[in-house]
């Protein structure tokens, strides 16, 4: 199994973000998925991770040969769809999770996830918290396999994602797999 190793991402690394991004656009399209292929999604997606990147909230799982692939955010919670009675301070939220397809059958997202956990867990927060996109059952039932309850879907006119879920953050869903590195260089500010 390839090594792989969590870091921050950089600025230097945005070319890397667009070609995994674009990488996913294409195999969704193949798969019949109709998600993130609207004019503009691109230009906001670039200009979303440079913002992110700035805060020290975007993160690149990279090869042995510093090949990126994988990348996930640790967003701020989302108001759209996390409200004040779900305490959105004690998780930490999953966004722009994409990996390669060249990692195929390295389970990268499922150990991506498992390494949000112990952030989450080295923060004291109990949970790890995402949305999806309300159209793309797949992504939803894949969640559900890697130990997310669905919360809710809340429906804004000016969203397409929506579909809310949950797991507790001391899930470990591969923990037979290596680990991809010490969240300890994870910001608090990231929270």
């Amino acid at each position: 199994m390839k090594s792989l190793a969590v870091r921050h991402a950089s600025t230097k690394d945005a070319p890397a973000l667009m070609k995994l991004r674009i990488e996913a656009e294409e195999w969704l399209a193949r798969a019949g998925i109709d998600q993130w292929r609207s004019p503009g999604f691109r230009d906001r997606a670039l200009a979303k991770w440079h913002e992110d990147i700035a805060a020290d909230r975007t993160w690149v799982v990279e090869d042995d040969r510093q090949e990126v692939l994988g990348t996930v955010t640790l967003a701020r919670p989302d108001i759209d769809f996390w409200k004040p009675s779900d305490a959105p301070e004690s998780a930490v939220y999953v966004a722009k999770l994409i990996t390669s397809r060249q990692a195929v059958g390295l389970h990268l997202g499922g150990r991506i996830l498992d390494w949000v956990g112990s952030v989450a867990r080295e923060r004291n927060k109990p949970w790890v918290r995402l949305d999806c996109w309300r159209t793309n059952v797949k992504l939803q039932r894949y969640y559900l396999d890697e130990g997310f309850e669905h919360v809710r879907t809340e429906a804004p006119e000016h969203r397409l994602s929506g579909w809310m879920a949950q797991r507790p953050a001391t899930v470990t869903a591969h923990g037979d797999l290596p680990p991809l590195g010490s969240p300890s260089d994870a910001p608090e500010s990231a929270s």
